[in-house]
This record gives C-alpha cells, structure tokens and sequence, in this order.
C-alpha cells in the first residue's frame, strides 16, 4: 500500500481502473442522455447530513465546517429551478469501520428527481444498474477475463429485481434462523444473507423511521416505516445504493430537526426549510457509491482495490 504507485502497474490493477472508468462513463451519460442537469454540490458544508457521528470537521476562518457527507441536501434546492439534477463527486464519512466495504473517502453519483415518489426512485435505481452492467460487458470484456470475472452472473442482472419490504424480510430471517434484531438496521451479515438468496440486485424497502435519515418521507401507511429502499447487490458485495422520497412536509421536518435525538440545530437548516417554505414538491432520489459497484462488477474482494489512493481508517498514506 505504501507503494501504490507500483502496485497500480499490475495487469490486474490497471484492469479494475478502466472498469472504475467505464462505469463512471456510464453513470455520467446515464443521467446526461435523460435530461439531468449535473449540479455541483459544495465539499465544505456547515452541518451533518447523514448523521453527526460521521463528520469529519475543518477549520474555516473563525469557524468551523465539515467535510461533505452528501450532495442530497443541495441538489433538493436546485431541482426547484432545474427538474431533474445530479451531483457527482467525493464524499467522507469518519465512520470507524474497518472492513472490506468501507472508506473514509468515496464517490457517489446522486441524482434528484423533482415530481417523483419511492415508486419513481425505485425504477429509475433499477434501470440505472442495468445499464451500468450491460455497458461494463459490452466493452470491458478483455479486463473482466482478466479478472477472471465470472461474467455469467452479472449477465443475470436484469430488471425487474425482486422487491422485499423490510417486514417480510425480518419473516425471511425468522424461517432461516438467522439472528437479528427487529426494527434495527441492516449489517453485513444481513446483507450477506440476501446475496446468497437472490442472484441479482435486491430492493429491500420501507426501513423503520427510527433508523433512517431525517429528510426520508414517513409511509402515510405506516408511519413508522420510511419511503425508503436499499438495493442490495448479490454475492455478498452489499448495499449499493440507498435512496428515498423526501419528506415535503416543512412541520414535520422541523419537528425532526428539533428532537435532541438528531443533534444538529436548527439554525443550520434553516436554508433546508425554506425549500419546503417557499414551493415544494413530491420529489425523491438516491445516492450510489462507486467504490463498492466497482467492487462487485470486477469481482475484488477489498474496495481499496476499486480507487487508485485509498483512504481508510488508519491510512492515508501516500
């Protein structure tokens, strides 16, 4: 690792980047061909968005700022003015995990769509996989024989994926005898679980209130289940995108922002609250790592192999 310059001259290597580069080619003509506006998201923001446990923190002048956790909050402004808009950049999350799935810094593409509910981020999640796969076989096959990527079951990716709410899959769980904690979230040996079930990605929806995001629009119903989903990709690579509709109701938004529970101020948001304040609109969207699609498309078996300079819990070296 502290000569990655050299490691990223081996064949195997340099195969995974190209593949990093064609599904980012991908992605980029994926939203572009259907009339997303790409929308460039600030790095330095002034408060959390996924969670305040996660942050990495900077000095700013006399103040202080963190390091984007997600592009999501901005783009809800600025399909206001556009429709359908996606940002695309580096994302840091200062969560103290090390595993095979996890770094500090990663990119993800998150798209926006306004006049959309879960059922639209659903199927446009959907298509956009699909898409991502079927470019990757048709011109990386050379890199993915490389790899030696059994290119027979990424061939089996096609829509529609199965779709499993988050209450039948706790009934899967009870039949297989699997441990887990009802009405918390998913961890790796669940997502585990779904990739040796299903061949194909997986939607798993309607996450219970209490373990999502604040913005995420509460199933009118079931008011404790979010308008959520997680697609799962199979062969144990885990949950590669996250997405919801977003709640358009401004009381409820500022109830949740004022619970002890969330840990930001309000004073932080106030510019978040004024989307809803002046005009808002069913509207939905979703995040997707490259790191870890990358991951599963060429088989690796660690995500630091899917970025040429790796940050991870205790390297950030070179």
């Amino acid at each position: 690792m502290e000569q990655r310059h050299l490691w990223l001259r081996t064949p195997t290597q340099s195969a995974v980047l190209r593949i990093r580069a064609e599904i980012i080619r991908a992605i980029r003509n994926f939203f572009d061909n259907r009339g997303f506006t790409l929308v460039d998201a600030p790095i330095l923001t002034p408060a959390a968005c996924e969670g305040t446990t996660t942050l990495f923190e900077v000095t700013y002048f006399d103040d202080k700022a963190y390091l984007s956790q997600s592009g999501q909050l901005y783009n809800e402004a600025t399909i206001m003015a556009l429709g359908n808009v996606y940002c695309f950049g580096p994302t840091f999350r200062a969560e103290k995990s090390k595993t095979r799935k996890h770094l500090m810094e990663f990119w993800m593409v998150e798209p926006e769509m306004a006049y959309a509910e879960l059922e639209d981020v659903m199927k446009l999640s959907e298509e956009f996989i699909c898409t991502i796969v079927q470019t990757v076989l048709k011109n990386r096959a050379d890199d993915l024989k490389l790899l030696g990527r059994d290119t027979k079951l990424l061939e089996k990716v096609k829509a529609p994926f199965p779709r499993v709410s988050y209450d039948e899959l706790t009934k899967m769980f009870d039949k297989e005898g699997h441990k887990f904690e009802k009405g918390s979230d998913l961890g790796a040996p669940e997502e585990e679980f779904i990739g040796k079930h299903f061949d194909t990605p997986v939607m798993i929806h309607r996450f219970p209130m209490a373990v999502k995001a604040f913005y995420m629009k509460t199933d009118p119903n079931q008011p404790d289940k979010a308008l959520c989903v997680d697609v799962i990709a199979p062969e144990g690579y885990g949950e590669i995108i996250g997405g919801s509709q977003r709640e358009d109701d401004i009381k409820m938004l500022e109830k949740r922002i004022a619970d002890p529970a969330f840990g930001g101020t309000k004073a932080a948001f106030e510019w978040y609250l004024d989307t809803r304040r002046y005009g808002s609109v069913p509207h939905g969207g979703f995040g997707l790592g490259v790191e870890r699609t990358v991951a599963w498309l060429c088989g690796r078996e660690h995500i630091r192999e899917c970025i040429p300079f790796p940050r991870m819990l205790y390297k950030i070296y070179p």
